[in-house]
C-alpha cells in the first residue's frame, strides 16, 4: 500500500491539507513500507505542572511550515525531502485526561515506526512523552543500547513523587533510567539553567553517570565548542542516539510558547546550529521536539523553531547518509 499524498503541486503552502512538509499522508503500518523517517504527533499535555497547551503543538508545528516542496539545505546542500522518503503518520491517538492510556498509544505508534527500520520524528505534547517514546527505542534496539542528548532549561530528572504523581513532564528522564531502558552514563544534557531541580537530584544525577552542559557553560565557551564535546562524548555511546528538544531550552525571546519558560536561554540559531551538527554527525534513530505550546505564542515563533529543529536534523542525516564528509562551499558573494 502506499501513502496518501494530499497536496497539489501548485498548491500554495497555506492552502490544501496539511502534513508535515507536504509529505504524504501514512496511516496504516503497511503505508510505512520504505519510509526512511516517519512523523508522528503526540498531542498530549496532561503531565503539564505549568501551563497548559502543549496538545496542540503537533498541529501547530506542522502548520509552521511555509517552504516550497524543494528545499535543498542553503549551507548543507541537501534537499532532506527528496533525498529521504518521509511520511507523516498522523498523530498517535491521545485521551484527554487519560495520560497512561496516550502513553501506550505514543509507544505503540512508535514501535510501528522502528519495526519498519524508519525514523521517528515526534512532534509534542508535554515531555512526558520521553517515557514511552524512548522506552519503543531502547526496546527495538535493545535496553541500554540507545544513547540520548536532551536539550532543555529543565533536567526532568525528578523523583517519581513530585508533586505525588509519579509520572509528569518532570521526571521522564529519571523514569527510563530506573526503568533500565537507558544507562545514565549514556545521556547528556544540553542548555539547563535556572532554579530546579535542587542538590538531591543532582547528586542523583552523578550517582546515575549523567552529564550535562548548563547555559552558563554555553555562555563562557560558545555553542560550537560544548556541542564538540556533547559529539565527540556520544561517538563513545552505543550506536544508537535519541535526540529530544524541549523547546524550553530556548530563552522565551525565541519561544515564549511553552509551559515552562525560563528566561536566559538558547538563541534559535544555538539551537539550530547544535541540532544540524548532532545529525550529520551521530547516527540519530529518533527525535522529539516537544512543549510546544501555541495558545502562549500569538506570533507563531515557538512552533516556527520546532519545524526548523526538525528540517535541521532530516537535513543532517540526509547529509550523513548521502556519504559526503563535508557539506560544499556556499556560493561568493557578489558585490
Amino acid at each position: 500500500m502506499n501513502p496518501f499524498t494530499l497536496s497539489r503541486p501548485g498548491d500554495a503552502p497555506y492552502a490544501g491539507v496539511m502534513t508535515f512538509g507536504r509529505a504524504p499522508l501514512a496511516l496504516t503500518p503497511e503505508q510505512l513500507g520504505g519510509a526512511d523517517v516517519a512523523i508522528l504527533g503526540a498531542p498530549c499535555d496532561e503531565g503539564v505542572l505549568n501551563r497548559p497547551g502543549a496538545r496542540f503543538g503537533p498541529r501547530a508545528i506542522r502548520e509552521a511550515d511555509y517552504l516550497p516542496p524543494e528545499r535543498p539545505h542553503m549551507l548543507l546542500g541537501v534537499d532532506a525531502l527528496s533525498e529521504l522518503s518521509v511520511v507523516d503518520y498522523g498523530d498517535a491517538e491521545c485521551m484527554p485526561t487519560d495520560l497512561a492510556f496516550s502513553h501506550r498509544e505514543i509507544e505503540r505508534r512508535v514501535g510501528e515506526v522502528l519495526e519498519v527500520g524508519a525514523i521517528p520524528v515526534v512532534l509534542g505534547g508535554d515531555h512526558s512523552i520521553a517515557h514511552p517514546t524512548m522506552t519503543a527505542v531502547a526496546r527495538h534496539f535493545g535496553k541500554k543500547n540507545v544513547g540520548v542528548i536532551h536539550f532543555d532549561t529543565h533536567t526532568d530528572t525528578a523523583d517519581e513523587a513530585l508533586f505525588g504523581v509519579a509520572m509528569s513532564h518532570g521526571t521522564p528522564m529519571r523514569r527510563v533510567i530506573t526503568d533500565g531502558s537507558i544507562d545514565g552514563a549514556h545521556f547528556i544534557q544540553v542548555g539547563i539553567r535556572g532554579f530546579w531541580p535542587g542538590a538531591e537530584v543532582f547528586d542523583w544525577m552523578r550517582s546515575a553517570g549523567m552529564r550535562w552542559h548548563t547555559i552558563y557553560e554555553v555562555m563562557e565557551r560558545g555553542i560550537s565548542e560544548v556541542i564538540d564535546d556533547v559529539v565527540a562524548a556520544a561517538r563513545d555511546f552505543p550506536e544508537h542516539i535519541y535526540l529530544t528538544v524541549d523547546v524550553d531550552v530556548l530563552d522565551p525571546a525565541f519561544a515564549p510558547g511553552t509551559g515552562t519558560p525560563e528566561p536566559g536561554g538558547l538563541t534559535s540559531r544555538e539551537l539550530l546550529y547544535a541540532v544540524r551538527n548532532i545529525a550529520q554527525e551521530l547516527p540519530i534513530v529518533g527525535m522529539e521536539v516537544v512543549e510546544v505550546s501555541p495558545p502562549y505564542d500569538p506570533t507563531g515563533i515557538t512552533a516556527l523553531v520546532a519545524n526548523r529543529c526538525v528540517c535541521e536534523a532530516l537535513s543532517g542525516i540526509a547529509l550523513r547518509r548521502s556519504g559526503r564528509t563535508a557539506a560544499p562551499e556556499l556560493p561568493e558573494v557578489v558585490a
